[in-house]
């Protein structure tokens, strides 16, 4: 991480992070009240989370009218 983060291109694509992914957590846990897990076990976890991710595209659709780019 060190030798990618000391380069040009490097250091931009992670500047981009901060726009790109990071919001979406912010919006998950201000709007679904997602800042914790609420079940036990990995899978349990996992499923809690991408029911969040869902509920938060649906929202994303509902409000905007499209659809977000697939990951």
């Amino acid at each position: 991480m060190a030798r990618k983060l000391s380069t040009k291109p490097g250091r931009a694509g992670y500047a981009r992070r901060k726009a790109i992914v990071e919001p979406v957590f912010g919006q998950m846990h201000t709007r679904q009240n997602a800042g914790q897990v609420r079940l036990r076990g990995l899978d349990a976890a996992a499923g809690e989370h991408r029911l969040h991710a869902l509920v938060h595209d649906i929202l994303k659709i509902f409000t905007t009218g499209t659809a977000p780019a697939p990951a």
